[in-house]
């Protein structure tokens, strides 16, 4: 999934530690919104919300309506600002590869979106029908639930996907680690490319 580069999105920043946006922004979410609410009802129906997606993402119908149905948990065919807010605040993570840091920040609002039958557990299907917005591969998905599925019952509580959640995290930061190592060890290769340059040009 890709945001479109010049649509609203892309001039929006989510800060990188609490996955959040800025005040400044929340603004020109809200009014963005109001604009989109063509029917005044302080909501959006599922046909606005799919030409907004369509519109800012490469996202494909059913991904939209996908994602729509997740949004819709009180089955009422339409979505609230919170909601359109929280799909602001996945659809950028996503964009900045900061999707373990907002599932870790944010851990009950996304269980919540994902327990989509209201069981209080989220089951391996439910995992798989939203991967493309969290980035999660389909085999990652099932060796996660064989790690975290504690009371071996094919579904995650809160508790295991919290503790999901802390793995995602960790594993994101060992990985952020490891590229500034390399471009730590880079940084100094070009130096010392560079003065052994300098040092022959001298002799």
């Amino acid at each position: 999934m890709k945001v479109k580069q010049g649509s609203f999105l892309w001039y929006l920043y989510l800060d990188k530690i609490y996955c959040l946006l800025s005040v400044r922004n929340v603004k020109a979410v809200s009014e963005y919104f109001h604009v989109l609410d063509v029917h005044k009802k302080h909501s959006l129906n599922d046909v606005v919300f799919y030409h907004f997606l369509h519109h800012v993402t490469d996202l494909t119908k059913n991904q939209i309506m996908i994602v729509f149905d997740m949004l819709d948990w009180d089955a009422t065919g339409e979505i609230g600002f919170d909601e359109f807010y929280m799909l602001i605040c996945v659809l950028l993570s996503h964009e900045n590869h900061l999707e373990e840091r907002f599932i870790y920040r944010h851990s009950r609002p996304v269980f919540e979106l994902l327990d989509r039958d209201g069981e209080l557990k989220v089951r391996l299907r439910q995992f798989e029908a939203f991967q493309f917005l969290f980035n999660f591969r389909k085999q990652e998905m099932k060796q996660i639930f064989k790690n975290f599925d504690v009371t071996d019952d094919e579904r995650l509580n809160y508790k295991e996907f919290k503790l999901f959640t802390i793995f995602c995290l960790d594993k994101h930061q060992e990985k952020e680690k490891l590229e500034r190592s390399k471009h730590l060890i880079m940084k100094q290769k070009t130096i010392f490319e560079k003065w052994r340059e300098e040092h022959r040009a001298k002799k």
